[in-house]
């Protein structure tokens, strides 16, 4: 390799440099020889004698020293030469290649193929930010508040967690900036899907006819999420309005270009779903519950199995009395009933509803008898729980007390005219970790719930600590389709100080929201001012 000219330059000034030390060393010598020579006078000593022997030893000895002075400045400047040769070396390496980076040649070679290294090295950069990313596979969490949360969307509206005082739980995007990105997400999972790629393995209608084109119209959800240091994933779904197959696409935006992670086609018309439902009572509560299960599950969807875990013996036989009206007038018998005559325990009546099932592998959705929920929201059960691979805690979106919501009506509307994601209508319940819809051989190997978990509250938050501090994926997010119905909630004296702690919170959150609150608060306040407006109002018509 050519020494740049920058080095050749420090080496010769570097060999003029001890030139000219050595010739200044030889003029200070030859000057000091001729100031220090003795002096002979008449009564000096004349040659072969004792002065002459003394001043021939003082020039040796002084000679002697001066040349292990130099010898040892030499030896000094050669390793500063030898450091100096290394950083220029290094110097002459860097700037090579940032000739080659910038330059179209670089001595005669086409300068392509370090383009395409710098490409490929960028595409490693972007691929290991997907790998740093919890996309593929789960992170082990501290704690339930560790989880990144999804937000849900559709074409036309996003359905998010965090809303402070201007954001609804429901709204249109307004901003632009997440208008176009929400397109261009849809866009992209449509291109991944009509103009897929070889390792996609998408057979193309077996060479019979043309493949299926999807469009902006069979978007039917999407998830997505940020983490702040790796980028954004999108969980696309799509579907044709006469299929049962969706089509699921997965994107990570690394903070740069859309990058697609997988394409795939899920195949769901066969998988059951075993809704299991812990119960204590309130038989009018499990009355509605079977209504709404009649439209879904059995007129709509059709491919569920139920499995009701009844504790006690008081409201027994009128719950065996509704489920045996329904398969009757359905025809439906995929229904099991487990009595236990035992106090009320969520978490063991869910455990023996999962141990109850014995025809292998199932999709568990752990429900409760105020959950009220569409047939939209069974299939992104089956979407996003994955055995040995990922669990969906969805978060519900609860309703406040309709008296309050509604007072200014005579009674409050029917149950499905209340199902609208409002500010003053109810809440996302993210502190809620009840309803979740996971594979029976993952709840099984995680170790179920804590049984020793007694009434009220907290085996599910157990349950979803074991899942966060495991190696599956967790996916949270709010969905649109999953309501919990406003019920009056008793907290019991038997109750652990955290357990009620946690009542008293949920009561006071499903009550109603800020302003109604607020205006029940400054009732007596609200009616004063109403009073003196209309004393007024009338005095100033009497004068």
């Amino acid at each position: 390799m050519r020494m740049p000219r920058r080095g050749l330059v420090i080496q010769a000034r570097t060999r003029w440099l001890l030139v000219g030390l050595a010739l200044l060393f030889s003029l200070v010598l030859l000057m000091y020889l001729l100031e220090c020579a003795p002096q002979t006078d008449g009564n000096g000593s004349l040659p072969g004698v004792v002065g002459e022997n003394m001043g021939k030893e003082y020039y040796q000895a002084l000679l002697q020293e001066q040349e292990e002075h130099y010898q040892n400045r030499a030896a000094s400047l050669k390793r500063q030469i030898a450091q100096l040769k290394q950083e220029l070396q290094e110097m002459s390496d860097k700037l090579k290649s940032l000739q080659e980076k910038k330059s179209p040649k670089v001595n005669g070679m086409n300068y392509q193929g370090t383009k395409e290294q710098t490409s490929n090295d960028l595409l490693e950069f972007l691929h290991s930010q997907i790998d740093k990313a919890e996309v593929s596979v789960g992170a082990k969490l501290p704690s339930e508040y560790g989880v990144i949360p999804f937000e849900s969307f559709t074409s036309m509206k996003v359905f998010q967690l965090e809303m402070g005082l201007t954001r609804h739980p429901e709204e249109k995007p307004v901003r632009k900036d997440k208008r176009d990105e929400l397109v261009e997400v849809i866009e992209a999972g449509l291109e991944v899907i009509n103009n897929p790629d070889e390792e996609d393995g998408q057979d193309e209608d077996d060479g019979v006819g043309e493949r299926q084109l999807y469009s902006e119209n069979d978007f039917i959800e999407g998830y997505y999420r940020t983490e702040r240091d790796k980028g954004t994933q999108y969980e696309l779904f799509y579907k044709k309005m006469d299929g049962m197959e969706y089509r699921h696409v997965t994107l990570f935006r690394p903070f740069g270009p859309l990058m697609k992670v997988k394409s795939e086609t899920v195949d769901i018309s066969r998988s059951i779903i075993n809704i299991i439902v812990p119960l204590a009572g309130r038989t009018e509560a499990f009355a509605q519950f079977m209504q709404n299960f009649r439209d879904v599950c059995i007129h709509q969807d059709k491919r569920v199995h139920l499995t009701v875990v009844y504790f006690g013996q008081d409201g027994l036989s009128e719950v065996k009395s509704i489920l045996e009206s329904v398969a009757r007038e359905t025809d439906f018998h995929n229904y099991t009933l487990v009595s236990l005559n035992e106090e009320f325990n969520r978490g063991r009546g869910l455990d023996m509803g999962a141990r109850a099932w014995e025809k292998g592998e199932v999709l568990m959705f752990f429900c409760d008898v105020d959950v009220y929920f569409t047939a939209e929201f069974l299939n992104s059960c089956r979407l996003n729980a994955e055995p040995g691979k990922k669990v969906f805690y969805p978060v519900v979106f609860s309703l406040y007390n309709p008296a309050i919501v509604y007072a200014n009506q005579d009674i409050p509307p029917p149950v499905e005219q209340q199902l609208v994601h409002k500010k003053d209508s109810g809440f996302w319940r993210d502190f809620g970790f009840g309803m979740t819809c996971q594979y029976r051989t993952d709840f099984l190997t995680v170790g179920g719930f804590d049984l020793q978990v007694k009434g009220w509250g907290g085996e599910d938050v157990h349950l979803y600590r074991k899942y966060l501090h495991g190696d599956l994926m967790v996916i949270r997010t709010p969905v649109p389709g999953l309501f919990h119905l406003w019920h009056e909630k008793h907290c019991a004296d038997e109750l652990t100080p955290e357990q009620y702690r946690m009542c008293i919170q949920s009561k006071a959150m499903n009550e109603a929201s800020h302003s109604h609150l607020g205006m029940l608060v400054f009732r007596d306040e609200i009616e004063t001012h109403l009073r003196k407006q209309a004393y007024r109002t009338n005095s100033e018509a009497v004068g």
